[in-house]
C-alpha cells in the first residue's frame, strides 16, 4: 500500500493573517484543496492521510473535503506541537501490515502534479528515499554569529529540498522514532533519515512548486492559477 501524509497543521504564524494559512482561497478554492486534488489524481497513492490542527477537523471534513468529492479514502488526523511531531502523527494512522511507500507533502505546496508524486514514488521503491528539489540560483553566503560572511558555498553542490518526499514505511518510521528518542528536530523528514546513514535520491522538481508562507508567496501564487 502506498499511502500519503498531506501535512497541513501548521499555525501559519508569518502569513500574519486570523485564517490560516492552508484554508485561504486562491483561485477560488482553498490552497490546501490543491494538494489534495493533485494527490488523489496519482493512480500510484491508494489513500491519503491528512493531518490538520485537531480542532479544525470538523471543518476540514465539511468545508474542504465535501466539495471536493475526492475518490480516495481520506483519513484525518489531529496534528502535533511541530510539523515533525505531525508527521508522527500521520505515520502511526498508516496501516503498518501493509505499508510499503509513504509519501510526505506540505499541504501548502499547492502546485505540485501528479507526475512528480508519481516520480517520488517510483523512486523510492528503487531507493528506499527519493525527494524533489531544486537548483540554488542565487549566490550564497554563509555568516557567523555577528552576521559576518565568513564563506561563499560553492553553488553547483546545492539543492533546495522540496515536497514531496517519498520513503519506505519501514526506513521513515525508523527515522521518526530515532529522532524522536533522541530529542532531534529536523527541517524535512529526509534529514531523519540522512541522520541514520540512509541514502536518497534526488529528483528535480519544480519552482512553481513553492510553499506558501508568506503574504508575497499568496501573491505570486494567485500569478501561477491558470
Amino acid at each position: 500500500m502506498i499511502s500519503a501524509i498531506i501535512v497541513a497543521a501548521g499555525k501559519g504564524i508569518r502569513m500574519n493573517d486570523k485564517q490560516r494559512k492552508q484554508y485561504l482561497l486562491l483561485g477560488g478554492r482553498p490552497i490546501l484543496a490543491y494538494s489534495l486534488l493533485a494527490f488523489d489524481a496519482c493512480d500510484l497513492i491508494d489513500c491519503i492521510i491528512l493531518v490538520v490542527p485537531k480542532k479544525d477537523i470538523d471543518y476540514c471534513w465539511k468545508d474542504i473535503l465535501a466539495p471536493l468529492k475526492l475518490y480516495k479514502k481520506i483519513n484525518l488526523v489531529p496534528g502535533g506541537e511541530k510539523r515533525q511531531d505531525s508527521v508522527y502523527n500521520g505515520l502511526m494512522a498508516v496501516d503498518k501490515d501493509a505499508a510499503e511507500i509513504v509519501v510526505i507533502h506540505d499541504g501548502v505546496r499547492p502546485f505540485v502534479s501528479q507526475d512528480q508524486v508519481a516520480a517520488c514514488i517510483i523512486g523510492a521503491r528503487e531507493y528506499g528515499a527519493c525527494i524533489l528539489a531544486i537548483p540554488a540560483d542565487d549566490t550564497l553566503k554563509q555568516v557567523d554569529s555577528s552576521g559576518f560572511i565568513c564563506n561563499t558555498l560553492k553553488r553547483d553542490d546545492i539543492l533546495l529540498a522540496q515536497t514531496p518526499q517519498a520513503f519506505k514505511y519501514d526506513l521513515i518510521i525508523k527515522a521518526h522514532e530515532n529522532a524522536r528518542s533522541e530529542g532531534f528536530a529536523g527541517t524535512d523528514d529526509a534529514s531523519l533519515v540522512e541522520r541514520l546513514g540512509g541514502k536518497i535520491k534526488i529528483i528535480y522538481g519544480s519552482r512553481q512548486n513553492i510553499k506558501i508562507t508568506t503574504r508575497e508567496d499568496l501573491v505570486f501564487a494567485k500569478a501561477l492559477v491558470p
